[in-house]
């Protein structure tokens, strides 16, 4: 374990600023990005958004996964979107399904998701020419990332950042049945509702066997992810529960083995979990390097000042980008 180079301002110490700053007060504008129409094996699709010169080879691609009701429009994907957009490095931020627009089927995703994730880093891999790929992976996004790494790992990925993973699920679920992580679950949960039944009604027009699977889901008085998890992810997934779902899908029991070069960055502070989550040395591989910050908050990283803020995040980022460059000159040439 290190410690991450993180260093929160004096007025941004509190982990409910740093998880609601982004979210609340962030403005920024999405950059120009290209649109991508994965097709997948069941008839579905996933939407890509690809960001700055398109792969040529040499450069290195950035895989962009984001978190739980996120989207590439989410502001942590936008700012590295910018980030390396304006080092002229290529990036690729993937949707999951139902993320942007109701996709064609009952199935989204959910912390052990990784066949659409691998369809996507073969797909990125294919289209790379020999040229590092990486992967970043956001709250929900690096449960799934670290998953494929432990379980699924083809060789098609250089190395992966893995942000604010929620590594003991049934930890991160009773944590946010509490005090001022309640509003978080709240509205996370209110938000996956109203998608589900957008994308029900999407379903009843293009799919109606799939829309009939929604149907059949019992949304009544979920108050918790215990609740939605149970009765909504479990029947959805094959999962005989929510505990199940947990135990088979928390991504911090197989650290140990992962094999890709991979960087976990955690903040001690993370309102959407218990410092109990945090791995210890010996649940992880040699190829995995935890980074642990005091502050944070859930994928914050805040700081600067409050009229000038400064997102640490998207620096990280660049600079996981640049240890995987073979050519750090073009890197810095791009950058101008």
């Amino acid at each position: 374990m290190t410690s991450a180079a993180f260093r929160a301002p004096w007025w941004a110490r509190s982990p409910h600023l740093q998880t609601l700053w982004g979210p609340l007060l962030r403005r920024t504008r999405a950059p120009a990005r290209r649109r991508e129409v994965l097709p997948l094996a069941d008839g579905d699709h996933l939407l890509l958004d690809w960001c700055g010169p398109s792969p040529d080879g040499q450069l290195p691609v950035l895989l962009l996964q984001h978190g739980l009701s996120g989207s590439s429009d989410s502001h942590y994907i936008i700012g590295i979107q910018r980030r390396l957009l304006d080092l002229g490095l290529p990036s690729v931020a993937a949707n999951g399904r139902g993320a942007l627009a109701p996709n064609d089927t009952a199935r989204s995703y959910h912390a052990g998701e990784i066949d659409d994730l691998n369809a996507v880093i073969e797909h990125v891999h294919g289209l790379a020419g020999g040229a590092p790929v990486l992967a970043l992976g956001v709250s929900l996004g690096a449960s799934r990332l670290l998953n494929w790494l432990a379980l699924a790992d083809s060789g098609k990925l250089d190395g992966a950042l893995a942000i604010c993973a929620p590594l003991r699920l049934a930890n991160s679920a009773d944590h946010m049945d509490q005090g001022l992580s309640r509003i978080y679950r709240n509205h996370l949960i209110k938000t996956l509702l109203v998608t589900l039944d957008a994308q029900e009604r999407h379903l009843s027009t293009v799919n109606p066997e799939q829309a009939a699977i929604l149907a059949g889901l019992d949304r009544t008085g979920i108050r918790s992810f215990w609740d939605f998890d149970g009765r909504i992810v479990a029947p959805l997934y094959g999962f005989r529960d929510a505990a199940d779902y947990y135990a088979q899908c928390s991504a911090g029991t197989r650290l140990g083995a992962i094999r890709t070069p991979t960087w976990l960055l955690q903040a001690r502070d993370d309102p959407f979990m218990t410092e109990a989550s945090l791995p210890r040395q010996r649940d992880l591989s040699d190829a995995v390097t935890l980074e642990v910050a005091e502050h944070g908050g859930h994928v914050g990283f805040v700081q600067g000042s409050m009229r000038r803020p400064h997102y640490w995040l998207e620096e990280r980022a660049e600079a996981f980008v640049r240890a995987f460059s073979s050519d750090h000159q073009s890197v810095s040439a791009a950058a101008g």
